[in-house]
């Protein structure tokens, strides 16, 4: 069903994903809608973190159907406790349907300090209309230049403030700015 809402390797590159990055980050992997395409998309790792054991399952699954070795699986509530993850570790991190969560920027806080100087953040949420089926309700669901505001005051540059992710989606693309 999620694939009827957008192609998830399209997303991603539209996003910034490459094949060249080496560990990526996905906040909230839920059924590996979007873990699973990035792990085919690098041969790096792919580090996929959910508080649902059910979702960790489901990811573990796909993950060994399609032979992905490269899948490495966290359950963990990530907004308490961080990802555990090194600092300036990764080279991207995907916050794709996540930031209508309570605290937006402890999840915003924790993808820049895992992100290497240059590393990409992807934003993704559903489009903000309610003909837009699914997703969280109006009254938390952010629009796109809430999210460009939220990543901003934690010390993101914006790269691209609006991606048109057809049919129900909008993305937003931002990176950790170098240290002096």
């Amino acid at each position: 069903m999620w694939n009827t809402f957008f192609s998830p390797k399209e997303a991603l590159l539209a996003l910034g994903m490459r094949r060249n990055m080496t560990d990526v980050v996905d906040f909230g992997c839920g059924y590996g809608t979007f873990t699973i395409p990035a792990a085919q998309i690098t041969p790096g790792l792919v580090h996929a973190f959910d508080i649902e054991a059910d979702m960790i399952a489901s990811t573990r699954e796909k993950a060994e159907r399609y032979n992905l070795g490269n899948v490495r699986l966290y359950h963990r509530d990530f907004i308490s406790y961080g990802t555990g993850l090194p600092g300036a570790s990764a080279d991207y991190v995907m916050l794709f349907n996540i930031l209508h969560a309570e605290e937006p920027n402890k999840l915003l806080s924790e993808s820049y300090r895992i992100l290497r100087p240059g590393g990409l953040l992807g934003i993704m949420h559903w489009n903000h209309d309610p003909e837009t089926p699914r997703g969280p309700p109006m009254t938390i669901r952010p629009r796109p230049e809430q999210c460009a505001m939220w990543a901003e005051e934690t010390g993101y540059l914006m790269d691209k403030r609006f991606v048109d992710l057809p049919p129900y989606h909008y993305g937003l693309q931002a990176r950790k700015g170098q240290l002096s």
